[in-house]
């Protein structure tokens, strides 16, 4: 790892933990599950701050319900000089609408999530991309996001946790829309980058109440929104990189045995549900590459004959990730 390791104990992982089921809590909730004062709680999150592990607080906010549909496109490179490849994720990264961009080391180059109303929509931008750097893709692959399975950060607690207990939420496209307002928006807009921004912060900036901030939000938390406020860490810190695996299956009846299974390993962050590219796809926190490995290879011992292709990923670069399409 390039970044230099910082010295956790397990106070620290179990407060990261209650930051990412809930950063909104105050320190003296967090302190009470963690058996500490609220003062040495907030002096050990600024250090974790000042020392770059904790990188920001956001919220995870469910766009289905806001009408949105989520495309994700997958790219390879050709002939790319580092100009013109600064320029595709300049242009990637500055899309209003875009979820995540990524570099990634893999089966592709580079990886893009969007939020879209329709299908036109994303064809209108689409064609438009390839019309402007087409010529640099070798091959491209576009899928349908359709949702998954958020799971706990389990690798922070050193084992202290019940595998029943991992499932964080699940996130599904289609159900009915809720119909919001710009102030709505604008709250979900804070939230999404500053999750732990104080009520009265929050109400200054949009010109608003206190009490007509806490009731909105409670009201997008009802309605099904906003999924939970959570922590963004450097995860290089605790000496783990951020992968993927991609299952292709030869018996796609086995599909559900399989997710069953894996959603018990403590590293594993994400199941994700899509259509298109590959049966199965789930994002985990890994050691090294012996681990991503000893990983892959149980999941074929335990279910001999049914998986076609394995593929692995590992994320070089996130060069955006952001839970809601920007409302400017």
């Amino acid at each position: 790892m390039q970044n230099k390791m910082y010295k956790f104990d397990l106070k620290d992982r179990k407060i990261i933990y209650e930051l990412d089921l809930n950063c909104r809590q105050s320190n003296t909730e967090i302190g009470k599950k963690v058996g500490l004062k609220k003062d040495v709680v907030g002096y050990r999150i600024k250090k974790m701050q000042d020392e770059g592990v904790i990188k920001n607080f956001w919220s995870e906010i469910n766009t289905f319900k806001l009408g949105y549909k989520i495309y994700r496109i997958y790219i390879n490179f050709q002939d790319v000089s580092l100009d013109v490849k600064n320029e595709i994720i300049k242009y990637f990264s500055n899309y209003k609408n875009a979820w995540t961009v990524m570099s990634v080391k893999g089966p592709v180059d580079f990886d893009v999530m969007l939020w879209v109303k329709d299908s036109l929509e994303f064809n209108n931008f689409w064609n438009t991309t390839l019309d402007n750097y087409g010529n640099y893709f070798v091959k491209h692959a576009v899928s349908i996001f359709t949702g998954g399975i958020a799971f706990k950060k389990s690798y922070l607690l050193s084992g202290e946790y019940k595998e029943s207990d991992r499932e964080y939420f699940v996130l599904r496209s289609g159900g009915k829309t809720v119909e919001i307002d710009e102030i709505d928006y604008k709250i979900l807009d804070e939230l999404a980058v500053n999750a732990r921004i104080p009520l009265i912060d929050l109400a200054e900036k949009l010109n608003c109440s206190s009490q007509t901030i806490t009731y909105r939000i409670k009201n997008l938390i009802e309605n099904g929104v906003v999924l939970a406020f959570r922590v963004g860490i450097d995860i290089s810190k605790l000496g783990l990189q951020d992968s993927g695996i991609d299952i292709y299956l030869r018996d796609h009846t086995k599909k559900k045995q399989i997710i069953d299974y894996i959603k018990y390993n403590p590293y594993v962050e994400y199941i994700f549900d899509s259509v298109g590219w590959c049966d199965i796809q789930f994002e985990l926190m890994i050691k090294d590459i012996d681990h991503l490995n000893k990983i892959m290879e149980d999941i074929n011992f335990r279910f001999p004959g049914v998986i076609r292709k394995q593929d692995f990923w590992m994320t070089a670069i996130c060069h955006r990730l952001r839970s809601l399409p920007e409302l400017y």
